[in-house]
């Protein structure tokens, strides 16, 4: 169903008892699709996310030429059971410099940089463009380690849109920093077996490390002759619903979040150790992007709390740091901003309508606090497709598979959701 230009979420009447299960990580997702594509057998990747961002991978795969399909998974309506034909790294050849194959990633930077390493294992011209968001998200990082590795990469200073030339499997040794993101270095990762690469992650950005440290370990852990692979629920998902039984819970209510996931893979699966927050929360030290949930949170706790280290919350779908201050401050709370840290006091809040950017986590950041303050109304809410296709319908639902929140149209309506 396709929701309203503007949402408003009706705080609920009464204390609710739920168990709000949560699609798969779309982190997760799109590396298996990619270490799925790579291997020369057949795998079948169960409770994967059909998002945006995971849809945009999957069409990109099929225009190279590998057998994508999808099937529906019932215990989950924003899962499906995605099995890929493995081609060993043999790919559609790319067009001529002057007539590239052109492959769409939208917003999506997992897509965007997995597949910019991909492409180098084909032959010929391949052109990587998205909106214009994307295109003013970095890219260079990523573009430099593999001309390293002799790859030819006409890009748009650093930016997409770039044609990568591919070349076939071409050894040698690289260098990637995590500085700037790690996408660049999980890209290089996901297909260094199969180019020859000996990539080398160099910095000391320790809000990055998890993200590397997943991609290594699922690629020790993938089935090296097919078969399935299970994709974990999402844990900065999960950070809403946890986020709302944390503010529910003063109220009578009980949210529980079942599945969590328990590999190590996901860092922002801590969200619930920090609850009720602390004097200081670090996206480098602390959590990834459940440390938004955390700063949303904040006006209720009885401290100042002082969010550090968001430099990297500036370059993604928005420049987040601003969409939360911004979105806070019109609800009344008292926020100061200080180069990347967020100080953030106890404060009285009220109804506003919320600019999110086209950014899901700040829709489904400020959504939760409409379960408790009034007048919280959300602009564009259909952008959660990105990552969580069915978030509202889960605010929506009757417990104890959901929460059982009013949502309202732009002229007071009541939303039916399936």
């Amino acid at each position: 169903m396709q929701l309203p230009t503007e949402l408003e979420v009706v705080p609920l009447a009464g204390p609710v008892k739920a168990a709000i299960s949560i699609p798969g990580s779309k982190s997760v997702t799109n590396r298996a699709m990619v270490l799925a594509a790579l291997s020369p057998h057949t795998t079948t990747l169960t409770g994967a996310l059909w998002s945006d961002d995971t849809q945009v991978m999957a069409e990109c795969l099929r225009r190279l030429d590998i057998d994508v399909r999808v099937e529906d998974d019932p215990a989950e309506p924003a899962n499906r059971s995605i099995t890929v034909a493995g081609t060993g790294g043999r790919l559609a050849p790319g067009g001529s410099p002057g007539a590239p194959l052109d492959l769409f990633v939208g917003n999506a930077g997992t897509a965007a940089r997995f597949l910019a390493a991909l492409v180098c294992l084909g032959r010929g011209a391949y052109r990587l463009y998205g909106v214009p968001r994307m295109h003013e998200r970095p890219q260079d990082g990523l573009f430099a380690a593999l001309r390293q590795l002799g790859y030819r990469i006409d890009d748009a200073d650093g930016h997409l849109p770039a044609v990568i030339h591919g070349a076939g499997a071409q050894p040698g040794r690289c260098d990637i920093s995590l500085d700037e993101s790690s996408q660049f270095a999980s890209a290089l990762l996901l297909a260094a077996a199969r180019g020859g690469w000996d990539v080398r992650v160099t910095g000391r950005n320790a809000e990055e490390a998890p993200y590397v440290e997943m991609t290594r370990a699922m690629v020790d852990a993938f089935p090296a002759q097919g078969g399935s692979f299970a994709i974990e629920p999402d844990a900065s998902s999960a950070s809403y619903f946890i986020g709302a039984g944390h503010l529910l819970a003063s109220r009578g209510s009980s949210v529980t979040v079942p599945g969590m996931p328990e590999s190590g893979w996901q860092i922002d699966a801590d969200l619930a150790r920090y609850l009720p927050l602390p004097a200081e929360l670090s996206r480098e030290r602390h959590l990834a992007d459940a440390i938004m949930t955390a700063i949303v949170l904040a006006p209720f706790a009885d401290h100042p709390v002082r969010f550090a280290d968001l430099g990297r919350l500036r370059v993604q779908e928005c420049e987040r740091v601003f969409g939360l201050r911004s979105g806070l401050e019109r609800m009344g709370a008292r926020v100061e901003e200080v180069g990347d840290t967020l100080t953030v006091w106890p404060s009285p809040l009220h109804g506003a309508t919320i600019e999110t950017f086209s950014d899901h986590r700040v829709a489904m950041c400020f959504a939760i606090l409409g379960l408790v303050v009034e007048g919280v109304r959300i602009q564009d809410p259909g952008c959660v497709a990105k990552t969580f296709p069915n978030f509202f319908a889960k605010l929506a639902a009757p417990p104890p598979n959901g929460l059982g929140a009013a949502l309202l149209d732009g002229l007071g309506r009541r939303l039916e959701l399936p």
